[in-house]
Order: C-alpha cells, then structure tokens, then sequence
C-alpha cells in the first residue's frame, strides 16, 4: 500500500490590533475559532503583542481565507509590515493611556479632597465621575469585547467590584481600585512595548534606498525596487540596504547589530553582506542575491514577531486556567454575600467585605508574570544574536542538562585543508605524480558538497591544476564517493568505503593505504584512499589527509556550561575517532561518538534523551537537521540567517558565534528564576490578602494597593531580563 506524503503546510503571520486589559480570554477564543476552522493545524494568538501565527494546510484553504476569517470575528487586521508609523501609533496609545491614568487620578483627588472638605456636592460626584469614566473605559472596552467572544476575563471582575464599591456609597473606593488599574495597566503595555522594541531596532536598521549602479551611474532605488542581479555602492558609514555578495572593494562591516559578532567582519570580493549591517571602512560594490522581503533582516523580524506570539508552557497553563479562576472568583465573590446574608449578616458590610475579596483574589499579577519575563527574554536574546523561536524554547533552555556537539562547523570552524596527499611508493604499472593524483580527486569531489570535497578542490585551484571532467558520480554517506575520470572509475572513501563498496580482496595496494590512513589518523588528520577502477582491477593510487581547527573559545565555551551545571557533554561526528577524540581531548569533551551517519546521530541523540532527558543539539543547521529536530533543544550555527537553520533548530545562533551558547541556556535559567519569583509575588500576594481578608477584613484600598502593586512588580521584574548579558 503506498504511503501518502504529509499535507503542504505553510505558516502566516497576521499582524492583529493590540488590545488594552489584563488577561487573553479573547485571544484564547479567536485561537478557538480559527482551529475549527477546515485546514487549520495550529494557532497561536496575543493581543498583547498584536499577532496571531497560524499553521494551515496549503490544498485546504490560504492566508487571504485566515485572514477573513479573523476579521469575521471583528478583530482589525494591521496590514503591511512593522513600521515607525506603527511603532508612532503605539506610542500615541501609551500617551492617551497615560492622559487616562492623569485624569483618573485628578478626578479620585476632587472627589476626595471634596469630601474631607465638605465642599460642594456637584464638584464631588464630578470628580468621581471622571475617575470612574476615564479609569474604567479601557478595562469595560477590554470586557465587552471578551464577552462578544462569549468569554471573561480579569477586566470585567474589575469593572464589576468598582461599581460594586460605587453602589454601597464608597465611590473613592473603586476611583482608587480603577485608578491604579488603568496605571498598572498602562505600566505592563509600557513593558510589554519595551520587549518588543527589539523588532522596531531591526526596522530601524533596514535603509530604504540604495546607490544602484545602471550604465556606470550611480542611481538612487527604492529597495523595493532593487532586483537580484543589481549591484550597488556603500561607502564607509554606510548601511548596506541588502543581502548580497562583495565584487569590488574591500573593507570591514560592523555586523553586531544582526549577529552579534563583537568586532567588525573584514569584506572582499566573493565575501557575503547582509542587509543592515554598517560598512565601517572601504568602498563595496555588492551583487544582490535577495530581494528586500527575503533578506536575512526581514526574516528575522518575521521570526521574532512569531516567536513572541508563541506561548511558553507557564503562560500556556496560566492562560488555560484564566477562565475558570475568574469564574471562580465571581462564584468565591457570590458566595461571600449570600452566605453571610443568609446568616443575618449586614448587607452593606458584607457587600463591602466581598468587593474586597473580588479585588485581592483576581489573578492579573499572575496572568502577567510569565509573558513580561519571557518576551523580554527574546528581546534580549534578538539583540545578541540569538534568535529563540518561541517562549516554549525559552522555558526549555533552562533545563538542558547535557549538551551534544556536531563536530565540523561548530567546535571546529569547518574550514577543512587538505595538508598531505601521498602517492603509493610501490606501484607497479601507475605512474602517478601528487599534482595528478590530486587533480583525479579534484574532478571526483567537484561533484560533492561534502567539506573535505571542498578542501580538495580548494588545493587543486590553488595549485592551478588541470581537473578534468567527471561521469556517473555517485555518493554514499558518510563513507565516500566515486566517478568515472579518464577512462577509468576514481573511488575516494573510508575503511568504511572499503568493506562496504568494494571488495577488500581485490585491491592493489590495500593493506599498506590502511596502514598509512591508521597512521595519519593517529596524528589527527582524517584521512581518505583514492583508488582506480579499470576493468576487473583496483589499484590504490594514494591518499589524502585533512586537518581542521577548533574554535578559538570552545575550551572555554564547555567550561562555561559545566558552571551553568550541564552534566555531560558529547561530540557527535561522521569522522574517524583519533581524531574526534583528539578534538574532544583538546576542549574537554566527556564522551566522544565518531563516524555516525545522519540517522545514527539521531539514534545517539534518543539515547541521551532516554538517560538525561533534557538535551541539547549544537550543529549547523543542514546535515544535523534530524538530530536538531530530535533532541530537546536543538540549536542550529545560523550564518547569519540560513535559511535551513531558521527552519529546523528551535534557537538559531545568527553570527555562527558558538560562545553564545552558555547565554542560551544561562538566558533560560535566569528566565525560570524569574517567572518563579514572580509567580511567588503574584500567588503569596493573592494568598495573603485573602486570608487576611477572610481573618480580620482589610479595607478595599489596601487590597487595591497590594494587588495592583504585585502586578506592577513583577511586570518590572521581568523586564530586568532586557539587560541579561551574561
């Protein structure tokens, strides 16, 4: 029976209108929706941060479809992309909020003052009635539009315990309880802004024009414009507006800003630049090779607006319990007036005593505790070069306790040189010179992606060698690869080529090209045979030997994470073991797995996932793509943006900077440190102002303070993850 192949997916981001209040019942229930909807396979909505990321089946129905969707559920859809004229409406919110919180606050201080001083009656209720009106018009907005989504949330509870307060003749009361909600409110917007300024300092950085060059002349474009082909000038203290590839000039690039690399990246011709990055010195003529949409820039606002829509697991389980604590608090609230009413009690006190409770046991400092924490924390990491794909990976980060390395491209720098290549001493009827055997190699490997291909055929365009031309290649991985090269067939492989390709047997010269391949692996070279086929016969040719370099910093790199408390460490690799094992020795690895093939690796990652639960991936992001997405947390070398290592790490190291790695995990531990702090603030204030309330009562402004001031507490605390460095 055939198998039939997975459905097309695709995933759309809908920037949404960002919406006042505390909780996210509204979102929760467009999520709902939109899940019922034919096609849809998962979706994740916030109107704090103002989007909804929805994954969708191709064939089934298509993002203008979502899109109406969405708008059929009356939210207003923000078209085009994230601009300053956005980021100014944004701003122009924050002040007419801040205009609210000033005209609430003026009008609690009338009623009041206008009390105590027995003035007139009409300037009393006045004043109380711009404090009920400007406090409460974003929290009744925020509760109506959740009740059209037939749900409610923290805002309503509000609303209904400061007209509660009113109704019994406590009207400063509910002013000060709406007065200091609008502020907190206001505050936690003002934080929530701050997490994502990260997204505006990306806008920011992207030009709007660029020097084109057309018939020898330098023209000014809209980026818009620009086609892949065009070249165009930067000069130094430039910013270069796109994606390309140096053709003329040389000078340094200031990539930090998109890589976090911490000195500036020398530039020649054949040399990539990214768009945003700063040229510092020299004159750049630069090929386009992406439009403007699909630069590295533009990819990664695109990643981190979705990663901050996606939910950590705490805030998932907060946002699932939002409901029903809030009904139970309306019921916690019914109860504590029908039951000392039906014991005789007084209605007025007893009304007071429940509006008190109603205002102490409402959840807003724990609905925002984990989004303030965690969407700073990809903020921070966006600015250092780390781009985290959701909340969820965050929260991960923070429980890694083994780590395991690919080998080629992240503990070594993958620039692989090919160091000897030896002709056998003793054949028989070959006459072969190193320049002619390396340049059979050359045309073999020409046809491979493979790093030591790519070292070969680097030697022999240095050596300005004559390669000719190669038929019928083919490879077999993680063991070698063959072609037919002047009239005979060119094998080049491992011992693992060997006994598995051709027959041992059978070849000439065999056992001295082991001998001398166990020797140069012994001085920490990897090492393959070439080989010729003719006929019946196989007749060893020679052999070449590679070297690679660690890392400047790995050694260091794993001894950060043992402080952070990784307890075990692995080096994964297709490569022969001395010398893994020699590159292990030399940065300080625990244990050492050599020459895995791809799903071999993959078996190594489940197998420390069975014995330590919580692993890391490390590699780069192409062939390491099935252990990446094995592990529980993979994290992809990410060349600044490539494009395979956005779509399968859940973390992308954008500079390819390994030492970013203890940040990752250290940023994730001190995220958990503070969701658990502010989780303790939230649920220790609720718990004592309820049994305090319960005991002894407190009056209605003490427990509007104590709930309102945790709720501003932990929205500051996690901000303080903004400024996380080390």
């Amino acid at each position: 029976m055939a198998v039939s192949e997975s459905p097309p997916r695709s995933t759309c981001t809908v920037r949404i209108e960002r919406r006042g209040g505390r909780g996210e019942a509204g979102a929760r229930a467009l999520e709902r929706h939109l899940k019922g909807l034919s096609g849809i396979h998962d979706v994740a909505v916030s109107f704090r941060t103002g989007s909804a990321t929805i994954t969708y089946d191709d064939a089934v129905t298509s993002e203008e479809a979502i899109r109406d969707a969405v708008r059929a559920r009356n939210v207003s859809i923000r078209d085009g992309s994230e601009t300053d004229t956005d980021d100014v409406s944004t701003r122009s919110d924050l002040r007419r909020e801040a205009m609210f919180v000033g005209l609430t606050l003026l009008g609690t201080v009338t009623g009041i003052v206008t009390g105590w001083l027995a003035g007139p009656s009409l300037l009393r209720w006045t004043g109380y009635g711009v404090a009920y009106v400007f406090g409460g018009w974003y929290g009744l907005k925020g509760a109506v539009e959740t009740l059209r989504h037939r749900a409610v949330d923290i805002d309503l509870l509000m609303i209904v315990a400061a007209l509660g307060a009113l109704s019994i003749g406590a009207p400063f009361e509910g002013a000060m309880l709406l007065f200091l909600f609008s502020l907190s409110n206001t505050l936690q917007h003002y934080a929530i802004g701050r997490s994502r300024r990260a997204i505006k300092s990306l806008v920011e950085m992207r030009p709007d024009e660029a020097q084109v060059l057309r018939d020898g002349e330098e023209v000014t474009v809209a980026i818009d414009e620009v086609a892949v082909g065009d070249v165009f000038v930067v000069r130094p203290g430039d910013r270069i507006p796109l994606d390309g590839v140096v053709t003329s000039g040389e000078g340094t690039v200031d990539q930090a800003s998109l890589t976090g690399e911490s000195v500036p990246v020398p530039k020649a011709p054949g040399n990539e630049v990214f768009g945003g990055t700063i040229n510092e010195s020299g004159s750049l003529e630069i090929e386009v090779t992406r439009q403007a949409h699909e630069s590295a820039i533009s990819r990664l606002i695109t990643m981190v607006e979705e990663a901050q829509s996606e939910k950590a697991p705490t805030q998932r389980l907060i946002d699932r319990l939002e409901q029903p604590y809030v009904l139970g608090v309306f019921g916690l609230t019914i109860a504590a007036i029908a039951i000392p009413l039906a014991l005789g009690g007084e209605f007025t006190s007893t009304f007071y005593r429940a509006m008190t409770l109603m205002v102490a046991a409402s959840p807003c400092a724990v609905i925002i505790s984990t989004p303030a924490a965690v969407l700073s924390a990809i903020a921070s990491g966006g600015r250092q070069g780390v781009l985290f794909k959701g909340g969820e990976h965050v929260e991960t980060a923070a429980n890694i306790d083994a780590v395991a390395f690919d080998k080629t491209g992240t503990l070594t720098r993958g620039e692989t040189q090919l160091t000897d290549v030896f002709v056998r001493a003793d054949l028989a009827d070959e006459s072969v010179t190193a320049d002619e055997l390396l340049s059979l190699a050359a045309s073999v490997q020409a046809r491979s992606e493979h790093h030591l291909a790519r070292a070969t055929v680097s030697e022999a365009e240095n050596r300005t060698l004559d390669v000719p031309d190669a038929r019928r290649f083919q490879s077999e991985a993680g063991k070698g690869v063959r072609a037919d090269v002047a009239g005979g067939t060119i094998h080049i492989g491992n011992r693992s080529y060997v006994e598995t390709i051709l027959e041992e047997a059978a070849i000439e010269g065999l056992e001295p090209g082991l001998d001398r391949l166990r020797t140069l692996e012994a001085e920490g070279k990897t090492s393959v045979l070439v080989a010729r086929e003719h006929g019946d016969d196989v007749i060893v040719l020679g052999w070449l030997a590679f070297t690679d370099t660690v890392r400047p910093g790995a050694a260091e790199m794993i001894e950060e994470l043992r402080s952070l408390g990784v307890e075990h460490i692995v080096m994964l690799t297709g490569d022969n073991e001395r010398v893994a094992q020699q590159i292990a020795d030399e940065v300080g690895i625990d244990e050492v797995q050599a020459e895995l093939l791809p799903e071999e690796k993959v078996a190594t990652i489940e197998d420390l996932v069975e014995r330590h639960e919580n692993v890391a991936m490390v590699g780069d992001g192409v062939n390491d793509a099935p252990a990446l997405a094995t592990a529980t947390l993979g994290i992809a070398m990410g060349g600044a943006g490539t494009d395979v290592a956005l779509e399968t790490a859940d973390v992308v190291l954008m500079g390819d900077d390994i030492g970013k790695i203890p940040y990752v995990l250290g940023l994730g531990r001190r995220t958990r440190r503070t969701l658990t702090v502010n989780l303790a603030i939230a649920f220790g204030a609720i718990a004592l102002m309820v049994g305090t309330i319960l005991l002894r009562g407190i009056p209605l402004p003490l427990a509007v303070v104590g709930h309102e001031g945790s709720t501003v507490l932990v929205s500051l605390n996690g901000l303080r993850l903004l400024g996380f460095r080390e």
